[in-house]
């Protein structure tokens, strides 16, 4: 039996001792595979629910829709509120926390109506080598995260989607919207809507994978992956890019020289605040 085959077994055995769950769930492939072992383990004692807020980017609700129906699970909508948060919407480098424990609690107060035991996460194995707050809220709230627990890398949860013919299964990485702002810089809807509708605009001209990060000053940082950087350089298309971000609100529009790369932004965290 190989690696993977090993730890999918253990990952439906471990659903199984759950007996039911709610899956936190945002159509990511880590969701998404977590869900669809959950319905494998678990039939009709699973549900999948999704946080909606003006953090979610667009067409992404409509993706959690059309992959919880493939799955086959009962799928939940509740709207959160991080954004009236008090420290989300400061933005300091613990806002992934306050993001989580917003989404828990809602989700821990709903466990009894929805007839579960337990909430799961999609977190991975290499998510723990990572900086991330929202495992703190995880933990203060008994969520539980099968896929990290039984060693499911990146790498092994796209396998496992793909083996699962999974559409996603090689979706780029769509954290929320609120991660595109610089630390320090207050999030706001209106700076949302323009991270969103920058993206979306650059995902159009045929860069599907890229980020828009917000920085002081209405500035527009860009990261494409490094093959892309030429290609957006043309004259054309460069011009187009920078007149569309500057309608949108954006005073600047700059290009990031080393290319796309995920948490870019905790450069900017002091050392001991990512901890």
């Amino acid at each position: 039996m190989s690696d993977l085959a090993t730890k999918r077994d253990q990952l439906l055995g471990l659903l199984r001792r759950l007996e039911s769950c709610a899956v936190a769930f945002s159509a990511g492939v880590d969701s998404a595979v977590l869900a669809k072992a959950a319905t494998l383990a678990l039939g009709p004692q699973t549900v999948a629910v999704t946080g909606v807020s003006p953090s979610l980017a667009e067409g992404e609700l409509q993706q959690a829709r059309e992959v919880a129906r493939l799955i086959g699970i009962r799928h939940l909508e509740i709207n959160t509120s991080e954004l009236e948060l008090p420290k989300y919407a400061e933005n300091a480098p613990d806002r992934c926390y306050h993001c989580r424990i917003e989404l828990y609690r809602q989700l821990q107060d709903l466990r009894p109506s929805l007839q579960v035991e337990v909430i799961v996460n999609g977190a991975n194995a290499d998510d723990l080598l990572d900086y991330r707050p929202g495992t703190r809220a995880a933990t203060e709230q008994a969520v539980r995260s099968p896929l990290a627990e039984c060693g499911l890398t990146k790498a092994d949860v796209r396998a496992l989607a793909k083996d699962w013919q999974l559409p996603i299964w090689n979706k780029p990485a769509t954290p929320c919207l609120s991660s595109r702002i610089a630390y320090g810089e207050r999030i706001t809807v209106e700076r949302l809507n323009m991270v969103d509708h920058a993206e979306q605009f650059l995902r159009a001209q045929g860069f599907p994978t890229v980020r828009v990060r917000y920085h002081k000053g209405d500035m527009a940082r860009i990261e494409v992956p490094l093959d892309d950087l030429p290609r957006l350089l043309d004259d054309d298309l460069r011009s187009a890019v920078s007149q569309h971000l500057r309608k949108l609100g954006f005073n600047f529009v700059t290009l990031d020289l080393m290319g796309f790369r995920s948490g870019s932004l905790n450069v900017l965290v002091p050392l001991g605040a990512l901890s």
